[in-house]
């Protein structure tokens, strides 16, 4: 076995090299928080909107809240999934 590879081996990352990660974790916690909410409080207008329109037989208003209501669920999902992610990294990393 080559020495370089040896050598690398004794190599691990520093986690706590990076002043103010706890208050990052906070912030970005903050923000995926603020994400959801607002994702949540989209979907709610967008499906109002969608049956309201619907109802009336305005078929553009119908079919953009359709959309927003599928960019609602889809921006949520992305955000629940992403604090899942972080959550597992942080997990992971501490780990290592």
């Amino acid at each position: 076995m080559p020495s370089a590879f040896v050598l690398a081996s004794d190599v691990y990352p520093n986690f706590g090299a990076v002043g103010g990660s706890g208050q990052l974790a906070s912030i970005i916690g903050a923000l995926l928080t603020i994400i959801l909410i607002v994702a949540v409080l989209m979907l709610i207008v967008c499906a109002v909107t969608w049956a309201v329109a619907g109802a009336h037989g305005n078929v553009h208003a119908a079919s953009r809240a359709k959309a927003g209501v599928w960019i609602a669920v889809g921006s949520a999902a992305l955000a629940g999934a992403g604090v899942t992610w972080v959550n597992f990294l942080l997990h992971v990393g501490s780990t290592l």
